[in-house]
Order: structure tokens, then sequence, then C-alpha cells
């Protein structure tokens, strides 16, 4: 099975500051072999992500169908879908490396940029993340929408955002949690133009609005509320609509940190935990934000973006 370039492994295993570095060499081996441990921003290990047998189940035979496909033929697609695969199954470093060899294999491919790009937040190398999502943002398509097919479906099975939107959308994330707020603006606002439905609509007003207030912009911030309703077609993010719904004084920090009747708490309090921290830290309550921002991270979902965001402002107050 072709899989990655020998010295890609080594640099990947070997080197934190250089995670991308690629050397073309006839050596292949097994992605099995690289380590997946990760680590916090503070420095600490995080813990290994445990999966009900179910749950183990569902990823393994969907990551060996990937495989096979990547035996076949090893087309950008392929190379995507076993990258995904790898990564649903917290194997960052690993999916990491195979996005790293399809950029070898196809360097025109924003698509591989966009992904590999996902995984560096993951895996808290937010300046590796920037450099590739700028790169997808320079060869990818402006003036079309391309439907991003879901890893894990929604409800619906509907597939509800475009490689346009996961490209400005996770840019402007991993300038946010860098701390450049005013470059985390100017992609959200990109982002903003490829917001097309509500469920996209709700997830770029709740960071730029919180991008914003870091700004102290408000009245920037609260113009952004103004076409938010409860009425709002909401398929899968509904955690968004509440931290706005909030923001606009029609839901208090209680309502959307009850989550106990979620199906996954510790992922609900990551998403919604987050917006209520924010929400104190923006006024001033520093003592709240952080009980709050530590029940997230104690939370098992350390890949979550409400998670990597708590981890970031407690780092910044520190």
């Amino acid at each position: 099975m072709r899989y990655l370039l020998g010295v890609l492994i080594s640099a990947v295993l070997l080197s934190c500051t250089n995670p991308k570095k690629e050397i073309a060499d006839d050596n292949v081996a097994d992605t099995e072999s690289i380590s997946n441990v990760v680590f916090s921003l503070d420095g600490t290990e995080l813990p290994k992500t445990v999966y009900s047998e179910k749950q183990h189940a569902r990823l393994d035979s969907n990551l060996a169908a990937a495989k096979d496909d990547f035996e076949k033929e090893q087309t950008e697609m392929n190379y995507i879908w076993l990258g995904r695969r790898t990564a649903y199954m917290s194997r960052y470093n690993e999916a990491i490396a195979i996005f790293s060899e399809g950029i070898n294999e196809y360097p025109n491919s924003y698509k591989l940029y966009r992904h590999r790009g996902h995984r560096y937040i993951s895996t808290r190398k937010f300046d590796e993340a920037i450099a590739d999502f700028v790169k997808a943002a320079e060869l990818m398509p402006k003036d079309t929408f391309e439907i991003e097919p879901d890893g894990i479906p929604n409800k619906l099975n509907q597939p509800l955002s475009s490689t346009q939107f996961n490209v400005w959308y996770h840019l402007a994330l991993a300038y946010y949690l860098k701390g450049d707020y005013g470059s985390a603006v100017e992609a959200y606002q990109k982002c903003m133009e490829t917001s097309v439905n509500d469920d996209l609509l709700v997830a770029t007003s709740d960071w730029l609005y919180m991008t914003l207030i870091r700004m102290g912009k408000e009245k920037e911030a609260a113009a952004l509320l103004t076409n938010i309703t409860e009425e709002l077609k909401i398929i899968e993010n509904d955690s968004y609509l509440k931290r706005l719904l909030m923001y606009k004084g029609e839901l208090t920090p209680d309502d959307v940190l009850d989550v106990e009747g979620s199906t996954d708490y510790d992922l609900a309090i990551a998403t919604q935990g987050y917006g209520v921290g924010n929400y104190y830290l923006a006024k001033g309550d520093t003592v709240k934000a952080k009980e709050i921002f530590s029940d997230v991270l104690a939370g098992k979902h350390w890949s979550a973006f409400g998670y990597i965001a708590a981890e970031a402002d407690m780092m910044k107050m520190k």
C-alpha cells in the first residue's frame, strides 16, 4: 500500500517546528507507526480518546473502506477521505501526514490544504494552519461554492457547507485562537459571504461577534444580532443560535449552560460553555470565565473548537 514517504514520517515524529517538511524519496511506511500524541497549549499530553464499542466499530469500518479505495487508486479524493477517516479516530498526526503526502502528489489541491489546516488546529499548530488556509484560499475557485460532503452526516444527512466556507471559517478561527483579531475579522467577513443558509449564518455570526467584542467594537457586534431570531431554520448549529440569543438578552447564561439533556454532555459543554465563558470574560468577570472554561477543559473532547478556544483563553489569562 502506497502510504507515506519515510522521511515525512520522521519529520512528523521528530520535529514539532516543521511538521510539513516534504522530501522526495522512494521509501514508504505505514502511517500507523506515527505517534498520535497531541499536547495542549501548556505542554500537557492530552488523553487518548476512548470510543464506545459501537462508535469504534463504525469508525474502523469507514476507515477500512477508505484504505481499500486508496489501495486501488491514489486519487486526490482518496487521499482526502483516507485522511479524514483517520482523523475521525483522533489519529490527527497520521491524518496530517496523509494530507501532506497528498499535497506532495497534488500540489494545487486546495481541498487537501483545507483538511490539513483543520488538523493543524486540532493539534494546536496555529501558524501551520493559517499557512495552509491562506494557500487554500489562493488556489480555490472564488466564483462558485462547492458543497463539501460530510464525514459525519447531520440528522437530515444534508451537507450544509462548501469548501469555500470551510476555508474562510477555519482560517478565521486559527487567527482568533492566536489572538490576531483583526485578521480574524477580515476572514470572518469573507466567510459571511459564503454563509448561504441559517446554520452557516449563526456559526459565522457567533465567532465574528466574539471577535468584534474582543476588539471593543460593540456597535458592530450588536449589528450582527439584528437578523438573529428563534425562527431561523437550524439543522445542526443550535448551540451557536443559543449563544447569539444570549448575547441579545433573550436567553440567560444558565439557559445556555443547561446541557443535561444532551446526548453528548462533554461536547455540548465545550461548545455552549465556551460561549458563556467568553460572555463573562467580555464583561470583565474573569473569575466566572475561568470557572466555566475549567468546566470545558474537564471534558473529553479536546479537539472541539470550544475546548481549544477555552485552552487558549486560559493561557492568555495566565
